[in-house]
């Protein structure tokens, strides 16, 4: 049985690519065609196992890695790192290739042309012997699904499982906050307004915002998670048939931006400025907001200390649990492996408390929810954030995952916006007409 079957609430991993570099392992004939393994097994031989694991983030990786050989100390992952450059080119030379790698890091751009080729297993039979269902929190398994096309996600069968998890939220200066009058977290779109006019009001700057990159969509989306419908949201990102972009929250995200560049919010420079810009400048003290993932959470809290804090903007609606956008580091397994049982064993150690505590450590969220308690400081105030994101499957994808070339729409669009040479519904029509020429 799949695991889901309808369009569902889910999670992208956008920021990451299912990779494969040259590898060395043994592997089977692949005519095309995924499909399940006609027998799968839960109990994993003593026998001594090599495998090749072709990934690009490290951390968590490697710690992933050692983790596991840890607790089967005869089976031996050789990590084979990839460049960010170098992702798409690799990817289908070396998984179609007879020295394929047994496991690779997912994303699903690159499963629109891997999974029609057979190349990527399905996990489904893994799914139910394992009971994945509840081990690892549905959401963070939707993104991770897809029809045999490749074409619709959140639907069909299984082809990943995630390692560590991230979120989208807003980061804080405490410090500047109280010196503006202000005690605790805005709990709404229209609190976090009043907030930064009063920290504009004291004569700081309010928000750090990089849209010269991702930082300035990534606003734009947290603005929409809190005021729009999600359903919509995520049956456009994941290509549901008659999906639409063009919204009135949507609309409304692009010109609350757009009025707060007016207002001086988002200053005029940030179609200038680099993500990694604006992150200096918010460690600095130069702004108050700085909107982002927890992937910032350690270097934020070694630069600011006990002043750095983190919230996931709530829903407009007090009634229904927070929405935020997340992505996962994820890992197939090659339909060509001669190990799919242990590849899928190193799948299934993702979702144990040790992982969990390993994806603490290096700056993730963890698949196991429980072990974001053992974390403190601003990394504590990610994951005590993300927990009831979780808990109530609401981690949905970032928007470039709805098309292939979605991202430049989005940041073309929102520099636009910015600048002022784009009106929201021409910025909408534009995402739409990118979506329309790939789903039709």
């Amino acid at each position: 049985m799949n695991p889901r079957t309808t369009t569902a609430i889910g999670l992208v991993a956008a920021g990451t690519l299912l990779l494969a570099g040259c590898a060395t392992s043994g592997s089977g004939e692949n005519d095309g065609g995924s499909e399940e393994p006609q027998e799968v097994s839960t109990d994993i031989t003593d026998e001594e196992v090599n495998l090749v694991l072709a990934y690009v983030d490290d951390p968590p990786t490697q710690a992933l890695v050692d983790g596991f050989e840890e607790q089967y100390p005869n089976v031996t992952i050789e990590p084979q790192q990839t460049d960010f450059g170098n992702y798409i080119t690799s990817i289908t030379r070396s998984m179609s290739s007879d020295d394929a790698p047994d496991l690779a890091q997912y994303n699903p751009g690159a499963m629109r042309s891997l999974i029609p080729a057979g190349e990527v297993l399905d996990l489904t039979a893994y799914y139910d012997a394992y009971g994945w269902g509840e081990a690892f929190p549905q959401a963070s398994l939707d993104q991770l699904m897809s029809d045999e096309e490749a074409m619709q996600f959140a639907t069909g069968s299984l082809y990943a499982a995630p390692g560590a998890l991230s979120v989208l939220g807003v980061f804080y200066n405490k410090e500047m906050l109280a010196d503006a009058g202000i005690d605790s977290p805005p709990q709404s779109v229209a609190e976090f307004e009043e907030a930064l006019g009063a920290v504009a009001d004291n004569g700081d700057q309010p928000l750090s915002v990089g849209g010269l990159e991702v930082g300035g969509f990534q606003l734009w989306n947290v603005l929409l998670n809190s005021t729009g419908d999600t359903q919509e949201y995520l049956d456009w990102v994941y290509g549901a048939p008659d999906s639409t972009i063009e919204t009135d929250a949507a609309a409304q995200a692009a010109q609350t931006m757009s009025d707060w560049v007016d207002e001086g919010y988002i200053s005029p420079s940030a179609n200038a400025t680099a993500d990694s810009d604006a992150l200096a400048a918010f460690t600095a003290g130069d702004a108050a907001f700085f909107v982002t993932g927890n992937w910032y959470a350690s270097t934020i809290e070694d630069e600011l200390g006990d002043a750095g804090g983190f919230f996931v903007l709530p829903r407009d609606n007090p009634d229904e649990p927070p929405v935020a956008s997340g992505s996962s580091v994820s890992y197939s397994i090659s339909s060509r492996s001669e190990h799919p049982d242990v590849a899928a064993a190193f799948l299934n150690y993702m979702s144990s408390a040790e992982a969990g505590e390993t994806a603490i450590e290096t700056g993730f969220m963890p698949v196991d929810t429980d072990a974001g308690a053992a974390a403190e400081g601003t990394l504590g105030e990610v994951a005590e954030a993300f927990t009831p994101v979780a808990e109530n499957d609401n981690i949905v994808p970032f928007p470039d995952f709805a098309a292939p070339g979605m991202i430049d729409q989005l940041t073309a669009g929102i520099q636009g916006i910015i600048s002022d040479q784009m009106e929201p519904d021409q910025f909408l029509t534009s995402m739409q007409e990118t979506w329309t020429s790939y789903h039709g």
